[in-house]
């Protein structure tokens, strides 16, 4: 395993690993969890007392990934990091939940790091994921020293271009993933009133240079409602749903349901 690269949140000087505590020449300390991950968020960063998804979010996330609904995603992913990324240098999975997709990227030859604002999401991916890094901390101020990472990932998570473009090397690549048009459509229209499509003309970046963009789109079918209420509780409209409805996804034995994600791929060329 290799040892993680890290900057203090506080001082932004280099944090060193010793004794199970990561501490600063400022002699800010950070101790690491027996998880193996670190708490990188200090309390004058955070907007809450627990910030991000809460346990039971993070178990259903958890519970419908590990049944490869995503997987041809993360395939698709893993198949552009091999046309495109350099295999030698760091990886960086912003906003990575618990780990589903961060620890694909593990190479014998690269370093691969996640990140969440969500303490719970991160414990359960450094104990289940040991190849990779994991520290609890903040999008918006990266534990990160600057041109850090040839490749970052930020999947349905918020994409911030010039904290990226701060930890991301010239000639690195940041890739987007966002919901497509028809994004669980069939889900959606039995929530609301009319089921709009996503629109995917918007995009937060404006400096990187955008190199690629795909489409991947397939057909989820579910035997079980439990996978239904799982991917349910993935979503913004979970907080939609009628009870009477949740009952009856609960009771469902048959549901298919398009998932339909937008890949971008962006270069950094003004470093």
């Amino acid at each position: 395993m290799f040892l993680a690269q890290y900057v203090c949140p506080i001082c932004k000087k280099s944090l060193v690993l010793a004794n199970q505590s990561y501490r600063c020449q400022n002699n800010h300390s950070f101790d690491e969890a027996k998880e193996g991950y670190v708490n990188l968020l200090p309390v004058q960063h955070k907007h809450s007392k627990d910030p991000g998804d809460n346990k039971a979010m993070v178990n259903a996330r958890r519970q419908f990934l590990d049944k490869g609904f995503y997987q041809p995603l993360a395939d698709e992913l893993q198949s552009l990091y091999q046309q495109y990324g350099d295999l030698t240098k760091p990886v960086f999975d912003a906003g990575c939940g618990e780990g589903f997709y961060t620890q694909q990227y593990v190479r014998p030859t690269n370093r691969v790091y996640g990140i969440d604002i969500a303490k719970n999401a991160v414990k359960n991916a450094a104990k289940k994921y040991k190849d990779c890094q994991f520290s609890v901390a903040t999008l918006s101020q990266l534990p990160f020293s600057e041109n850090y990472f040839s490749w970052i990932n930020s999947i349905y998570a918020p994409i911030l271009e010039e904290e990226f473009t701060r930890v991301l090397a010239n000639n690195g690549y940041l890739v987007t993933v966002t919901p497509a048009k028809n994004h669980l459509i069939e889900l959606k229209a039995l929530i609301y009133r009319t089921a709009q499509q996503h629109d995917m003309t918007k995009s937060p970046i404006e400096n990187l240079t955008l190199i690629a963009q795909k489409e991947v789109n397939y057909e989820m079918k579910f035997a079980e409602g439990e996978d239904i209420i799982n991917l349910l509780a993935m979503t913004p409209f979970a907080f939609k749903t009628t009870e009477t409805l949740l009952n009856d996804l609960r009771t469902r034995n048959s549901f298919t349901c398009q998932a339909d994600f937008l890949i971008r791929i962006y270069k950094n060329t003004v470093n």
